[in-house]
């Protein structure tokens, strides 16, 4: 795949909103081989510790399909409880939709969103928050709360594999890479969040930089396929 594209060239985006009929907000969210489905909720009335106070809430959840990775995993549900990873992926789904939330806006409402990975390769946790923004996008737009989700959130995966700074890594990519990079920002360029990590080498803060750089063109590049699918949505 890499020889397909440059090294700064994210995986080819397809955005397909209103992918399902019952969701307030439902999304196909591919990017390269990567797929997963997005949807959005909204219900009437908040958390318990939240009650009273004219704030809405967000939560988010995420899970793999048991076969979205070729050999077939057993679900979670079934061994009685979720994985580290899934909690640390769905927590940091829910912070990146959060930062760009008005909970004011949205009044004492909760907005789920939930995040289905259907083929994974690569990018799965940043393919999921660029994917569940537009289907929470979409499900306020309905609801006419347009004004609570007044910026948008996008999320892309980065690295060092064989010393060459790479955007949008897939899955082979990201098992070789020296560093491996995550990084989520919001549409005026805020970042929400950072996880870098040295996975065979150290790194000095120059190629922390021209990474973050990297970085923000290519989610510059999903802000546009996030805008265009809602532009184009009936």
């Amino acid at each position: 795949m890499r020889a397909e594209r440059r090294a700064d060239q994210l995986r080819p985006v397809e955005i397909v909103v209103d992918y399902l009929e019952q969701p307030m907000g439902a999304v196909l969210y591919s990017q390269g081989k990567t797929k997963v489905l997005c949807t959005a909720s909204l219900d009437e009335g908040v958390p318990r510790w939240m009650r009273d106070q004219g704030r809405g809430w967000l939560t988010a959840e995420y899970s793999l399909l048991p076969a979205s990775t070729g050999e077939r995993t057993q679900r979670e549900a079934s061994a009685g409880k979720q994985k580290g990873r899934t909690v640390e992926i769905q927590r940091l789904i829910g912070r990146a939709l959060r930062s760009v939330l008005d909970f004011e806006a949205l009044g004492e409402r909760t907005l789920w969103v939930d995040c289905d990975v259907l083929q994974a390769d690569g990018g799965t946790r940043c393919a999921s928050i660029s994917g569940a923004w537009v289907a929470a996008a979409r499900a306020l737009g309905k609801a006419g709360l347009s004004r609570a989700l007044p910026e948008s959130v996008a999320a892309v995966s980065l690295g060092i594999v064989g010393g060459e700074l790479l955007l949008d890594l897939d899955y082979v990519e990201d098992s070789g890479a020296e560093v491996d990079l995550n990084v989520v920002m919001t549409g005026a360029e805020r970042l929400v969040e950072v996880q870098a990590t040295a996975e065979r080498a150290t790194f000095d803060r120059a190629q922390l930089d021209e990474l973050l750089d990297l970085g923000a063109r290519g989610i510059a590049n999903i802000r546009e396929a996030q805008e265009a699918a809602l532009d184009a949505a009936p």
